[in-house]
């Protein structure tokens, strides 16, 4: 495997909130996880902090994750401790108030293939040169395309399009949503909205269809981002599988 990441702070922040982990252990399986922290005086970044930091110390109290269901039960646990963690600290610290962030987990073996999500930072899979979207993000105008109340091309321009309905430090209990995926693929992209909001699906496609290493691709997407705008911190997480990215 190879993988490569990167965090900007984009165009218009003044600091990076944005958090991101690459880890892998001796049994090649892989964690990766990309944390996008919100709230004043710059508490997301602890926010997003946080959540990676810990997720840091757990992954290595783990010798393997032997099956599936023992990493599923692993994330919800983990999740839910990040979350009373992040709770913990804005009781402790009150100019912290309000404080939460998003986070997406990837956890990869040679035998099957997670993601976990709970906000709008997103995972996708890239096979045959096809970009595919796992998570769903918990926002307000992709519960009223669920319902039927909004288009997907009105989502793209509505005003509250950034509007979060679950994140880590404002939900308790913390719900993660769990994706089972087909190990059968060429590579994963994990990122935070500072991507996706800046660019279509399409145009990041286009970018990983490129003869060019991971790290050039990676810093592609940095610099496209910003030039359509920039307008949030930006995160991005590529992991290219053994038979190569196609």
């Amino acid at each position: 495997m190879r993988t490569f990441s990167i965090t900007d702070s984009g165009k218009v922040r003044d600091h990076n909130e944005d958090n991101l982990i690459v880890l892998s252990n001796s049994n090649n399986e892989y964690l990766l996880a990309v944390a996008d922290g919100m709230g004043g005086h710059k508490a997301g970044e602890v926010a997003s902090f946080i959540a990676i930091d810990y997720l840091k110390q757990k992954f290595y109290e783990v010798d393997s994750f032997k099956d599936k269901d023992y990493a599923i039960s692993w994330i919800r646990k983990v999740v839910s401790e990040i979350n009373e963690k992040i709770f913990k600290y804005t009781y402790e610290h009150a100019e912290s108030k309000g404080m939460g962030t998003t986070l997406v987990i990837c956890i990869y073996t040679n035998k099957y293939l997670l993601f976990g999500n709970i906000g709008d930072s997103s995972g996708f899979v890239y096979k045959d040169y096809k970009l595919f979207k796992v998570t769903k993000d918990h926002t307000l105008v992709n519960l009223l395309i669920t319902t039927g109340e909004l288009s997907e091309e009105d989502a793209k321009y509505h005003p509250k399009k950034n509007v979060l309905m679950k994140a880590l430090g404002a939900v308790n209990p913390a719900e993660v949503d769990i994706f089972d995926v087909d190990t059968n693929i060429d590579g994963i992209l994990l990122c935070s909205d500072g991507l996706t909001n800046m660019l279509s699906v399409e145009q990041i496609e286009n970018v990983l269809k490129m003869d060019l290493s991971l790290e050039d691709k990676g810093n592609k997407l940095i610099l496209k981002s910003n030039n359509r705008g920039g307008t949030d911190n930006i995160s991005v997480i590529l992991l290219e599988c053994e038979s190569g990215v196609k």
